[in-house]
C-alpha cells in the first residue's frame, strides 16, 4: 500500500483533471453550427420561389460582368512580343535596303 501523503497528492490532482483546463477555449462556439442546408438557408415550401436578397444581383452583375470585360480585353490586347517586334524591324530593314522580304520562286 502506498504511503498515506501520496493518496492524498492523488486525491487533490484528480479533481482538478476531471474539470479540465479551458485557458482559451471562452465558451460555446462563436461560428454558426453546420445545419447540412446549403449556405444555412432552408429550401422554401413547394410552389414558393426563393427571394433573392438586394446584393445578390449587383454581386452576379460585378462577378460575370468583370470576367466578360476580362475576356474581351485579353482577345483585343496587342501583341507586345519580342518575335514580332523583330519581325517588323527586320522587315523595314530590308524594304529600307531595297530587298524583298518575302520568298518568290523564280520559275
Amino acid at each position: 500500500m502506498p504511503p498515506t501523503s501520496s493518496l492524498r497528492a492523488l486525491q487533490v490532482i484528480a479533481p482538478r483533471r476531471i474539470s479540465g483546463r479551458r485557458y482559451a477555449s471562452h465558451g460555446p462556439p462563436q461560428f454558426n453550427e453546420p445545419s447540412g442546408w446549403l449556405f444555412g438557408e432552408r429550401p422554401p415550401p413547394p410552389g414558393q420561389k426563393r427571394v433573392k436578397e438586394e446584393w445578390e444581383n449587383i454581386w452576379y452583375l460585378g462577378m460575370f460582368g468583370s470576367m466578360a470585360m476580362a475576356a474581351v480585353l485579353l482577345y483585343y490586347k496587342p501583341d507586345t512580343s519580342i518575335q514580332t517586334w523583330a519581325l517588323r524591324e527586320a522587315k523595314e530593314r530590308m524594304e529600307a535596303r531595297g530587298e524583298k522580304y518575302k520568298y518568290e520562286p523564280s520559275s
